[in-house]
């Protein structure tokens, strides 16, 4: 009775073999998640590209109110129920000093100015935008002549002033200041809030 043994030689090409397919298994796992791990960066890249495009917007809105109502709070302009929107840069004396709450609820009558669109708790949106609209600053709202939309804004930002009454030191008046800015889409959104005693000089309560 005769057999044939397996040489040496065979037994070891086979496990080169194995060991070369579980390798190029390992090689193929590590580049997948490199290629995951490479597109979750670029993504969170551009989210927090956004959240600040979004609040450099905010701020523009929100200076500009500032420098506004430093030189118009002590004018003959009186508080009023605002109930509607403007353009600043169309009509640059649309600008008014509300004496009612951003989105107020029905109880409390409390502002909330994270809501977005603004409005005056019966559908009316509130809110003047203001945005540079020339030279180097100027921002897009459409798409380039390429078409590119990388660089344009869901919409221009928008500024609401409200008045609050005297302040606690009797020093002279308290007005509350909010103003929100979008990045390239709604959902990239942000919101600040500032607020002013105006007398005989501006002081502004929340740079302390």
């Amino acid at each position: 009775m005769s057999g044939r043994v397996p040489s040496r030689r065979s037994q070891q090409t086979g496990l080169v073999l194995i060991a070369s397919l579980l390798l190029l298994l390992v090689v193929t796992i590590l580049a997948l998640a490199m290629f995951r791990n490479t597109g979750l960066s670029e993504k969170i890249a551009g989210n927090v590209r956004e959240k600040e495009r979004a609040l450099h917007a905010a701020v523009v809105a929100e200076q500009y109110a500032e420098w506004w109502l430093s030189g118009n709070a002590t004018s003959s302009l009186a508080p009023v129920a605002c109930n509607t929107s403007a353009d600043i840069n169309v009509v640059p004396t649309a600008v008014l000093i509300c004496s009612n709450a951003i989105n107020p609820t029905p109880v409390s009558l409390q502002p909330n100015p994270q809501t977005v669109p603004w409005t005056d708790g019966s559908g009316n949106t509130l809110g003047f935008t203001f945005h540079p609209n020339s030279g180097s600053t100027a921002m897009n709202f459409v798409p380039d002549s390429s078409g590119s939309t990388s660089n344009t804004y869901a919409g221009p930002p928008s500024f609401y002033i409200q008045y609050m009454g005297l302040g606690a030191d009797g020093g002279g008046s308290v007005y509350k200041i909010d103003a929100v800015g979008y990045g390239g889409t709604t959902l990239s959104v942000a919101v600040v809030e500032s607020m002013y005693e105006i007398g005989a000089s501006v002081k502004c309560l929340s740079c302390q």
